[in-house]
Formats: structure tokens, sequence, C-alpha cells
């Protein structure tokens, strides 16, 4: 299983990472994410554990847990194409996903106020329109 760590200490790194998760289990790998041009950790990382039941009691003990003075938020990881088919607003049906310059949602264009300039920025107290 991969697991994410997130709220990683700066000073933490992957041999520290490692021994917290191999008091419960084997870990094959561990991996402290950096900036490219620095080095400096992003404040998250990855560990990956082959038994499951291992890795899920990892994750239930070590949740929460304070490390270097922060405390620790540790969930399963997930591949970036599961995490768009799980739902993160970015697709259809999200609340999220109308925003934007697509032209929908409640003040784009219709409803009441469509052609008002309320809404869109060229009314008389925007700076367009017919000011008084």
């Amino acid at each position: 299983m991969n697991i994410y760590i997130g709220n990683l200490s700066r000073d933490v790194d992957e041999q520290e990472l490692s021994a917290e998760f191999e008091v419960f289990g084997q870990v094959t790998s561990a991996k402290v994410i950096k900036e490219p041009e620095s080095g400096i950790s992003r404040g998250f990382g990855f560990i990956e554990m082959p038994n499951n039941s291992e890795a899920d009691a990892a994750i239930k003990a070590l949740n929460g847990k304070q490390i270097k003075g922060q405390r620790l938020k540790i969930s399963e990881a997930y591949s970036r194409s599961d995490k768009r088919k799980r739902g993160t607003g970015k697709g259809p049906g999200d609340r999220r996903s109308n925003r934007g310059s697509t032209g929908s949602g409640p003040y784009r264009g219709s409803g009441p106020y469509r052609g008002s300039g309320l809404y869109r920025g060229d009314g008389p107290y925007r700076g367009g329109g017919s000011g008084r």
C-alpha cells in the first residue's frame, strides 16, 4: 500500500520517516518530496508498505502523531488517475466544476440578473455603463 504523509517537518528525512513506519512492518520505500532547486522538504512524503494490514495499522497509529513539532496527516495515497475518478473538484457534477470562464454558473449570463451588470462588473457601480 502506498501511504501519504502530510504536514511533515522540514527536518524529517527519509530514514526517520521509514523508522517510524518500520515499527508496524516492512517498509519497501520512503520518499520525502523536496523542492528541485533548493532541496528543501515540501512538507510531505510517501511510504510504501507491501502488507496492507500492517499499513492500515501504521496509518491508524501514526495519524495525528507529532514528530519534530508537526502533527502528521496520514492516509492511503492514490494515483493521480484514481484521484480524478473519486471526484476532486475537477469533473462534472462537482459543485466547483462550474466555476471558471465557461459561461456557466449562477451569475454568468443566466437567470434574472442576465445583462443587468450587477455581477459582471459593467454596471453603473463597477466603472462601466451609465453612472449617475
